[in-house]
């Protein structure tokens, strides 16, 4: 398989993701029927609250023109624009995985609002790949046609396979359908939501800190679970020990705090990192 059918199976894939990503954010934009809908997705969070609806039409006008020019052309200006497009988009989500854990890429609109995890970081790191690719080997829409092959049909199967597996939007999808209704007002046990905690790596970190392993107090809101734990500090020091979890998806993610005389300041970092207030 020679590298201008594999550019060319990347360009095909390049332009599917980025038509399907800004029709989506369009859809999304023009539907804002869920007040502040949009302050939970990647690019909401990015501008200030009257522009977000404008922004996500925006970066939807940037796609849909990126896979027009890089069907119909071979000009440098939609390639590169095309790699430094997925390359911030990576920058982008990892860095609202690290602080602002609480939203969703919005990559596919309303569709990805499940909190930013590293599947969706490597979907963009590997279009990132893929647009230096056809940066380097310009191919266009016609080698598509011209280069009709098994071997095209197998290099597209692969990329389109190797996509898929990354995309966590296929699980939320599922997830919609089979409950029909979305996170904030789907009922989920408390009991789930104590076993999602107690396998994750937050609960086997602080379990030192705990007095009990019964919670003395807990409340939900939108899609966070708060267990608040009775605890000592590592000096001794009384302190509460607050466990947020996110009640979405396979490994939903799990966000803690000590808050005690030595850290008042805990509960707002829990706040900022789970993107709720933290109280009964």
């Amino acid at each position: 398989m020679d590298t201008v059918t594999i550019a060319a199976a990347a360009l095909a894939l390049l332009a599917l993701l980025l038509v399907l990503g800004g029709g989506a954010k369009l859809a999304t934009a023009g539907s804002d029927a869920d007040p502040g809908g949009l302050s939970r997705l990647g690019p909401g969070v990015l501008v200030p609250e009257r522009w977000r609806g404008q922004f996500m039409i925006f970066c939807a006008a940037v796609e849909i023109l990126l896979a027009a020019g890089l069907i119909f052309t071979r000009h440098p200006l939609p390639r590169w624009g095309t790699v430094t497009f997925f390359s911030v988009s990576t920058y982008v989500l990892w860095e609202l995985r690290r602080r602002r854990p609480d939203v969703g890429c919005g990559c596919f609109g309303e569709a990805s609002s499940s909190p930013v995890g590293l599947r969706s970081i490597g979907r963009a790191a590997v279009l990132a790949a893929m647009a230096v690719l056809v940066a380097l080997v310009p191919v266009s829409g016609a080698d598509l046609l011209m280069r009709a092959s098994w071997n095209l049909t197998s290099a597209l199967g692969a990329g389109l396979a190797l996509l898929v597996a990354l995309s966590p939007e296929w699980g939320e999808a599922i997830a919609r359908l089979r409950h029909r209704a979305p996170c904030e007002q789907r009922a989920v046990p408390a009991a789930r939501a104590v076993a999602r905690l107690r396998a994750s790596a937050e609960w086997r970190s602080y379990a030192p800190l705990l007095v009990t392993d019964e919670p003395s107090d807990s409340w939900r809101e939108l899609c966070w679970r708060f267990f608040v734990y009775p605890g000592r500090t590592a000096v001794g020091a009384r302190a509460e020990v607050v466990f947020a979890v996110y009640l979405s998806g396979r490994r939903p993610p799990v966000r803690v705090a000590v808050v005690g005389a030595e850290n008042p300041a805990g509960a707002d970092l829990l706040r900022e990192s789970s993107g709720v207030s933290v109280g009964g």
